[in-house]
Formats: structure tokens, sequence, C-alpha cells
């Protein structure tokens, strides 16, 4: 019998690829540092996912519960990984409870941290209670308690959402387009329109990046069925005159300076690399590359495979990814991480 593979992880992209694994009869040990499986969208509690608008509830909560009873998949929940020896097919796994166990391969589905916006001040975040997160709206509307104003609780008659925060600013040391923000802020917008048909949804853009499909989905839907409002601009500082806050900034099409109050400023906040990375590179002996994401080979050779034979990668831990997309290359990872032990598990 084959050694069990490895899947660091238990947001989407882990659940997949231990799934992905035990559906063709190999045993897993899936290990997640926090005490609940689901990632992101259970953690952070996301409301709709895009593309198939299903609750992150219901989408991700049936592949926990795929995972949590299959016999095939031994999840460690509230472990790290702390050594990893050996070599592709024979490797030795120590947890940070003392424990160690033997593995064919490793399949890293460590995801990425959000964007904190504390380091954009001048956009209000940390100053004013009503200029929140991308996320934190999620949260609202995913608990049922709907879109309020966090400083009095009222439902707000006008929302901006501030597109690029934390992404696509070499200022602050974030180069990448996070790629998901344009489609999830539309997406939000839409969400708050069909809850609040009164109030009056801003989105601030430098560019409109819903790729592929999505632009007529979420980004022409968004303006023409649930009327959200465009505008082109460099925002300069999001200010307060007592009672409403003031986004201040510059009409990039026209050019000419603009200011508008409203009642709630929405910080559309990137994917920045998983802040363990550092030391999840250190344990299993692979490369980041230069912005702090796991460095990732080409995939003409294999899917996911990184600097280390044996140790594979998969979804947000590579950089910004979908949800779908993740999963995706998680199925991949998960077959690369079968042809490690070199045969197939089925047919032991």
């Amino acid at each position: 019998m084959t050694n069990p593979i490895l899947i660091v992880g238990g947001g989407p992209a882990g659940l997949a690829a231990a799934k992905s694994l035990a559906n063709v009869g190999q045993r897993v040990t899936l290990v997640e540092k926090e005490d609940m499986l689901g990632g992101g969208p259970i953690l952070s509690g996301y409301a709709k996912l895009v593309p198939t608008g299903e609750w992150a509830k219901d989408a991700i909560g049936g592949m926990v519960a795929a995972v949590t009873v299959d016999p095939l998949i031994d999840v460690r929940l509230g472990q790290t990984v702390t050594a990893f020896d050996g070599e592709a097919g024979a490797f030795t796994a120590k947890l940070s409870d003392d424990t160690a166990f033997d593995a064919g391969a490793a399949v890293l589905c460590t995801g990425f941290t959000h964007f904190d916006s504390v380091h954009t001040p001048e956009w209000g975040f940390g100053t004013f209670p009503d200029v929140v997160t991308t996320t934190q709206v999620e949260q609202m509307i995913s608990s049922g308690d709907g879109v309020k104003c966090p400083s009095d609780g009222r439902q707000p008659k006008r929302v901006a959402i501030l597109l690029c925060v934390g992404s696509r600013d070499r200022q602050i040391g974030r180069e990448w387009c996070s790629k998901i923000c344009c489609t999830v802020s539309s997406n939000l917008a839409m969400e708050i329109r069909e809850e609040l048909p009164d109030c009056h949804v801003y989105i601030y853009y430098m560019d409109i990046r819903t790729f592929g499909l999505y632009e007529d989905l979420y980004y022409w839907r968004s303006q023409e069925e649930f009327k959200v409002k465009y505008i082109k601009a460099r925002i300069a500082e999001v200010t307060s005159d007592g009672e409403k806050l003031i986004v201040k900034g510059e009409d990039t099409l026209v050019k000419r300076p603009i200011t508008i109050p409203f009642d709630m400023v929405v910080h559309a906040i990137g994917m920045d690399p998983n802040i363990d990375n550092v030391m999840i590179a250190s344990t299993f002996g692979i490369q980041l590359q230069k912005h702090g994401h796991i460095a990732k080979e080409d995939s003409y050779g294999g899917m996911g495979r990184t600097s280390r034979p044996g140790v594979l990668v998969a979804g947000a831990a590579t950089g910004p990814e979908t949800i779908d997309d993740s999963i995706a290359q998680a199925q991949g990872a998960a077959l690369a991480a079968l042809s490690v032990l070199g045969a197939p598990a089925a047919a032991e």
C-alpha cells in the first residue's frame, strides 16, 4: 500500500484535492491550521459566490461535508506542518503536535491573505467606521443582518466601492492585479441594490477587469439591470464632513476633480500572499516567486510542480485566483501527486 498524500490547507483547493484523491482510492492526510475546514469562503463569511450565485456556506459547506465523512481522508485540524523530510514517494511529515507520519507526496493549498486596508490610510479605513471592506460587506449579507452602516446601524442611501485597494499599487509594494476584485465588486454591488433598491451604488475604477465570460454577466448586467454607476477615477482621499463620508478624486475621463458624499465606502481589497509563505517555503524546501507567492514550474510537464519533486501546489497559494480555477488546479495537482507514487492507488 502506498503512503498517504499530504494535503496542506482546507480551503476549496485543499478540499478538492483531497476528495479527488479519495475518489480513486488514495489515502489522504489533510492538515488545516484553523479549527474548521472551508478556508476563506467559510472563515471570512463570504456571501454568494461568483459565478454560480450559490451561497458559500452551501457550496463550500458541501465540499467540507464530503471530505469529513470520507474514510480515506484523515483530517488534522488546528495543526501545521513543522518538518517535511525525505524524497518523492517517501517523505516524513511532522506536525505541530509532535506527531509524525509518512507521505508519498504533498499538495500545498495554503491560499492567500486578504490585504489589510490599514496600509492605505488616506482612504479612510481605520479612521471612519463606515469605511469597510468587501469582506465585511459579504459578512453583513451572509449573516442575514443586512447591509448597514457600522457607526449607527442605518441602511446606507449611497455606497461607493473603491477598486484596486491593495492591488496594482507599486507605492505599497502590491504590483499585481488580484484578478477577482472587479467581478466580486460588481456582484456585491448588485447584491446591495437587490437588498436596498433605494441605495445608489458607485464603483470607482482604474480599469475594469471582469475577465473572460464575466463581462456581460457582471459588468454590463450591473449597469443595465441594477443601475450601478461606474466612475473612472483616481482617488485622492476619503474624509468626512461630520455627517457623510467624502470621496475626493479626479474623474480621469473628463479630467476634472470630483467630490461626492457617501454613507458607506467599501474597499475592494486584493489578495496578498499567505503571510505564512516564508515559513511554508522553509519547511517544504521550495522556492517563492518575487512577490512572495509559492513559485510553480511551467505546467507543460505536469500541473502544480514546485522546485522540489513530489511537492505540488494549487490555487491562490501561487497568486490571485478564482475559487473555480483553484478547484480545477487542485484536481490537476492531485493527479500529478498520484503519478509521484508510481502506481494507481485504486489498483492495489
